[in-house]
């Protein structure tokens, strides 16, 4: 049978102006008082968790309701035509007295992207908003960057963890997803680690990026991360000697599957053991005896090209949440979560670039280049 599933959360209108390469390496290089940069068109499209992950299911075949707060406002307007546009019925819930999120990207050549964001109706998402009583058939609920939303973050993360509870209430497994934090901000004021040892014993699938996981678990070692790259990417300075420890202490929290995204080299898995995974929505039919224990890192494949990361890691999720609905195993999940990640990074938004699921796993059986490998061939 089908397995459906609801992803909830952030989402955002995405604004993203094409900024041609012209050498420069460094921001001020682009950005200075008083002058003015020559830009193309703007590629506009639906962001945040709830678009990037959610349409991506949709793209490769789940069935998958999309499920976010936006204002009764011109860009809340815009962000429901375009969910339209990709044949997704109008879930948006339409708050007058907010405003809709959207998010500047600035994609500058050569370097990481800078987002200029307003959470807006994000911040006003409660657990009531999600539509229980038509949720109860789903296998899984997936709940994406509730550190950029406020109703989830206050009160030690109260909310979300009641909505975690109501979701395994319902019968559902549940999925988390984080974002980056600024740490001048309210949120990054937040006891992170306190807020994760209440939520994560109720998390079946954890999905955050391992920059994000250290900020939130340990601030002396996401320093220490941050001055060994100096400008460049932390993730591209971890050693399995960083990644094993920080897995480890999250999985001691309660995770039962953590997939942490660790930027361009690829992403790493582990898992509980099969008795821990047991207690799993038994609506996923959840193989636990094939993905209880397992731990092991998955090499990115070489994209195309790079024109941008902007939703890279959420279309990942999106893969790898689709592979699990299908049933398929840990490795062929970890496949194709890498697989949409390159897909994702060829264009300027998170989806115009993720093809059919048949596609997808074309490709990955004909041999497509691993970073860092020779080619090889994939089975699922």
């Amino acid at each position: 049978m089908r397995k459906r599933a609801i992803c909830a959360g952030h989402v955002c209108l995405d604004i993203t102006p094409a900024i041609p390469d012209t050498g420069a390496r460094r921001v001020q290089d682009w950005l200075r008082p008083g002058k003015l940069v020559d830009i193309g068109a703007a590629v506009v499209s639906p962001g945040g968790s709830v678009s990037n992950t959610g349409l991506c299911m949709k793209k490769l075949g789940a069935d998958v309701s999309l499920m976010g707060k936006v204002g009764a406002d011109a860009l809340g307007g815009v962000l429901a035509a375009l969910f339209q546009a990709q044949g997704v019925e109008d879930s948006l819930i339409r708050q007058p007295d907010v405003t809709t999120s959207y998010t500047v990207i600035l994609a500058l050549p050569g370097l990481d992207r800078i987002f200029l964001h307003h959470s807006g109706a994000n911040h006003a998402f409660y657990a009531d908003d999600v539509p229980w009583a038509e949720a109860r058939d789903a296998a899984l609920i997936h709940f994406g960057y509730p550190t950029v939303m406020r109703s989830m973050y206050e009160n030690g993360g109260e909310e979300l963890l009641r909505l975690m509870c109501r979701a395994h209430e319902a019968g559902m497994a549940t999925s988390l997803d984080m974002s980056s934090i600024d740490p001048d901000s309210e949120a990054g004021r937040v006891d992170w680690a306190d807020l994760l040892a209440r939520v994560l014993p109720h998390v079946d699938f954890f999905e955050p990026s391992a920059e994000e996981l250290c900020f939130m678990l340990d601030r002396e070692t996401f320093r220490a991360w941050r001055r060994r790259a100096g400008e460049g990417d932390v993730c591209e300075c971890l050693t399995p000697e960083d990644i094993g420890p920080l897995a480890e202490r999250c999985m001691a929290l309660g995770a039962k599957v953590l997939m942490l995204k660790c930027g361009a080299p690829g992403m790493y898995l582990r898992s509980a053991p099969a008795a821990a995974l047991a207690g799993i929505s038994p609506r996923l039919e959840l193989d636990c005896a094939t993905w209880g224990g397992r731990a092991f890192f998955e090499p990115s494949y070489v994209p195309d090209r790079v024109v941008s990361g902007t939703g890279a890691g959420d279309t990942s999720i999106g893969a790898f949440l689709t592979a699990v609905l299908n049933g398929r195993d840990p490795e062929w999940a970890m496949h194709l979560a890498a697989a949409a990640g390159a897909c994702c990074v060829a264009q300027a938004d998170s989806l115009s670039g993720i093809p059919s699921l048949p596609e997808l796993e074309g490709r990955i059986r004909a041999g497509w280049r691993k970073r860092g490998d020779a080619p090889h061939e994939a089975q699922p």
